[in-house]
């Protein structure tokens, strides 16, 4: 066993969106096809990429932008390129399911099967990412699933703030996790600025499991008409790759489209996170603070 390998290269996707479905799923196309000429096995696509952030507003017809899980056109056609290309994309999607709606992501596998959904757990609300007008809660609970190179957790956007879902991920066996993102500036306060904040609480989380972890966000500026008038948000991208102790070993700047590339030998990363015994040292027994909302037992 000494020595053994295995060896996975991942890819984070960066680029600005359009708000013309066929241009942003050709432009999501393109770039997986250049993680792939770099070698990428597992490639990210950011969060709702077939159009605009559309949460900037609460608008009676942007429920039309939702479509079944069940032969929806974009999977099927990242079900093609999967195949083609023997890569493993999760893609983001608005789901209808009868009078529900949810923020999904289906797992592609690299021979074209679909793995299943995910459906975001946590849904914000504030200004400029009222999401929860559009999305129900998820019910499917934080999963992982087994595609041909790795065990991969996926959680989507606001879910990466939460210490509970990545732990919940890796308690399952996920062996990297990957959070496709839609955060920029705030449209209430144009001199806040989370990126750092975001970045450093995903780089805690690939240390606190010692995992690597893949985020990829959108770029450019993106204006949508609200009932109180135009609603603005500048995507700051910043996508990138940390290494299991939550270092960066790949990332992209706040204005450039990008493919992100990066190579992890998952038994070495096994064996690291064995050793330093962050899992054998659990007591599940103390957290039941945790299953309360005030900490009250």
């Amino acid at each position: 066993m000494e020595g053994r390998s295995r060896e996975v290269v991942v890819s984070s996707l960066q680029f600005a969106c359009s708000d013309d479905i066929s241009s942003n799923v050709a432009a999501a196309e393109r770039l997986v096809r250049e993680a792939h000429s770099k070698g990428a096995n597992i490639v990210l696509i950011q969060e709702l990429f077939e159009g605009y952030y559309f949460c900037q507003a609460q608008r009676e017809d942007f429920f039309q932008r939702a479509k079944p899980y069940k032969d929806h056109p974009t999977i099927a056609r990242m079900q093609k390129l999967a195949k083609e290309l023997g890569v493993v994309i999760p893609v983001s999607f608005f789901e209808e399911a009868n009078n529900a709606h949810y923020n999904s992501i289906a797992i592609i596998d690299a021979d074209g099967t679909d793995l299943g959904i995910y459906r975001k757990s946590h849904i914000p609300d504030g200004p400029g990412y009222q999401e929860k007008f559009y999305f129900n809660p998820g019910d499917t609970g934080f999963k992982v699933f087994q595609t041909k190179f790795a065990k991969i957790g996926v959680a989507i956007c606001w879910d990466q703030w939460f210490p509970e879902a990545a732990r919940a991920m890796v308690l399952q066996g996920a062996e990297i996790l990957f959070y496709p993102t839609a955060i920029g500036s705030e449209p209430q306060d144009q001199g806040l600025d989370s990126r750092d904040h975001w970045r450093r609480v995903m780089q805690g989380h690939a240390g606190a499991n010692v995992v690597p972890l893949v985020a990829s966000n959108r770029i450019g500026k993106e204006v949508i008409e609200t009932e109180h008038g135009p609603s603005q948000i500048t995507f700051y991208g910043n996508s990138f790759i940390t290494g299991p102790t939550g270092e960066i070993v790949a990332e992209a700047d706040d204005k450039t489209e990008a493919v992100l590339v990066a190579q992890f030998d998952l038994d070495k990363i096994k064996s690291k996170r064995q050793s330093w015994g962050v899992f054998r040292d659990r007591r599940p027994d103390l957290y039941k603070v945790l299953l309360t909302m005030d900490g009250s037992l």
